[in-house]
């Protein structure tokens, strides 16, 4: 696998001090895990977002701007592929008070699914105690796409901080690049912050067709039932996933971006 950088935020290294003050990076440790991602959609090569990361945070907002599901489904694949542990944060909450029904059903959709959905609000402060607890002594990984309130976030769980912040585009309701390359922020309750720019696409790396569907824990519950094996779970007879799709026991939502996620995979090989 090529990558587009050799060392990224999160690595153990060994340098040597010049005497300037500057270092020279001399061996790089083994990683325990690692986010990657195509470096563009097209591209072969990879892009090692983040290394040794102890919690992955995906920061969505179901408007102003609105998160793809693909774009949610496509990064908990890589974290479930790669042994990062992650939770989805819907920040904005204080924004959706009139909307609950939107958000019982993304967070049906998700607790379904086996992930733990947080509601949090810079504004009123709900689950930022909570959120900080999670972060405490850990390198954590927060990303998402533009516009979410990942730096307003980070400022909230540690204001010494201080990060830039911009406004939503109001012509194209999305959100502006406040952080523009990786970032790696200690906390002064304990552990460090990664922020991330916000990210348009998500494509996958080094995830084989066949073993897409274990990347997904509610299909890895029912693989074993299958007839076939492997089963792409798109046509075979005695698929125990359609089975279980077709009686509600998989949200349909998440089945189709696994049938997205596939025949993209299958388009690039």
């Amino acid at each position: 696998m090529r990558t587009t950088n050799p060392i990224a935020v999160g690595d153990f290294v060994d340098y040597d001090r010049q005497e300037d003050g500057s270092g020279i990076i001399t061996q790089i440790h083994p990683r325990t895990n690692y986010i990657i991602r195509k470096s563009t959609n097209l591209s072969r090569e990879a892009h090692i977002i983040a290394a040794n990361i102890d919690l992955a945070l995906i920061i969505v907002t179901l408007d102003l701007p609105q998160t793809p599901l693909a774009f949610i489904d496509r990064f908990l694949v890589t974290c479930e592929a790669y042994r990062v542990p992650v939770k989805i944060i819907l920040n904005k909450s204080d924004l959706y008070k009139d909307n609950t029904k939107s958000v019982k059903s993304f967070r049906e959709l998700y607790n379904s699914a086996g992930y733990e959905v947080i509601e949090v609000s810079c504004i009123t402060g709900e689950n930022i105690d909570t959120l900080k607890k999670e972060c405490k002594d850990k390198l954590t990984l927060l990303s998402g796409i533009s516009g979410v309130g990942k730096s307003t976030l980070i400022n909230t769980l540690d204001s010494t901080l201080n990060l830039r912040t911009k406004e939503i585009s109001e012509y194209h309701l999305q959100g502006k690049h406040t952080t523009t390359y990786y970032e790696i922020h200690p906390l002064s309750t304990g552990g460090f912050v990664i922020d991330t720019p916000g990210i348009r696409g998500f494509g996958l790396i080094e995830i084989k067709p066949e073993e897409l569907s274990h990347y997904f824990p509610e299909m890895l519950k029912v693989l074993d039932n299958c007839r076939f094996a492997p089963c792409t779970h798109t046509h075979e007879p005695g698929c125990a996933v359609k089975t279980a799709v077709d009686a509600g026991e998989i949200s349909a939502d998440r089945y189709i971006s696994y049938i997205g996620m596939l025949e993209e995979e299958g388009k690039y090989r």
